[in-house]
């Protein structure tokens, strides 16, 4: 990286300022990321080992839960050791390694809502043509370009942010590395970075949020239209609500952020909103997507019984 900087580490502030509540929260934020890293887990390991599993449906949530234990990993378990250390440094290397993997798998996981959302489109609004559409090859296709999308999206911001000068304070008002921090702390212009911050990330956000709110809208309306059972009718829209919630939780906190003007005050905002997409979201990923689901409840309940 051939950056212009006088900074070799950074140091990350935090959540709070409030030194007496550090403990307090590490114990809240260890079992949010337990309960994370045991339900995404237990996810992904059922759909890979259950060829009951092996659909286009199963396919997309075990990307999603291997997506939300990477994701929550990038920035909680250095959060939890600064929350019991008096030293929250963190290397100019591995701050712009951690910001390109939050912006990589948080950009993916924007892009697979809505390709789960149109999956369950055809599923309930084209169920006879739904083993043409979703297809294997289509179903890799979909998940490769997401994948590839979102590792080129953070590599922009990456690259971009490296290639700044920093040649004063060092401290981030964050509880990770992230572009908006990192812009304040720079010396030199940043009005490209912001814009791209603003304008690609806010596209990569809002796009995504509009075809999945289409997909659920569509499904609405067509449950509304054509089925005749309230149950069946209850039932599918009960699953809408629920994966809309989530869509709801992890699109808005990061269109708020990315999208509205930097400033003073907007950092101790970005740090509580921060905490909804990047911590408690992907912990509630597994209650509301997968663990309601019969079949995986169905499938773990074998697989325990096998082991015990």
């Amino acid at each position: 990286m051939s950056n212009q900087t006088s900074v070799t580490e950074f140091l990350l502030l935090g959540v709070t300022d409030v030194q007496e509540l550090n403990p307090i929260l590490f114990v809240i934020f260890f079992t949010i990321y337990f309960v994370n890293i045991t339900g995404n887990g237990a996810i992904l390991m059922i759909v890979i080992l259950d060829p009951r599993l092996h659909s286009p449906m199963y396919f997309f949530l075990g990307n999603l839960a291997c997506l939300d234990i990477c994701f929550s990993t990038v920035t909680l378990p250095k959060m939890l050791q600064n929350l019991l250390s008096t030293s929250k440094a963190i290397s100019f290397l591995g701050c712009i390694t951690q910001l390109h993997f939050f912006h990589f798998l948080g950009s993916t996981e924007a892009m697979l809502l809505p390709v789960m959302a149109f999956d369950r489109f055809v599923a309930i609004c084209r169920p006879l043509h739904y083993s043409v559409i979703m297809n294997h090859q289509l179903c890799i296709h979909m998940t490769v370009t997401i994948w590839t999308l979102g590792f080129f999206h953070a590599l922009l911001h990456s690259v971009m942010t490296s290639h700044l000068s920093f040649c004063g304070p060092n401290h981030i008002h964050h509880f990770f590395c992230d572009v908006k921090p990192l812009l304040d702390l720079a010396c030199g212009n940043t009005e490209l970075n912001l814009w791209l911050l603003n304008t690609v990330t806010g596209t990569i956000a809002l796009t995504p949020f509009f075809l999945t709110f289409l997909s659920y809208f569509y499904i609405i309306t067509y449950l509304l239209l054509k089925t005749r059972s309230c149950s069946m009718l209850h039932k599918a829209l009960s699953t809408c609500a629920s994966h809309f919630m989530v869509v709801f939780l992890f699109y808005a906190p990061v269109l708020f952020i990315y999208i509205s003007p930097t400033s003073g005050n907007s950092l101790d905002q970005d740090r509580i909103i921060a905490i909804m997409y990047s911590v408690v979201t992907p912990a509630l990923n597994p209650l509301i997507y997968t663990l309601r689901n019969k079949e995986v409840r169905s499938a773990l309940n074998r697989k325990l019984r096998r082991w015990l």
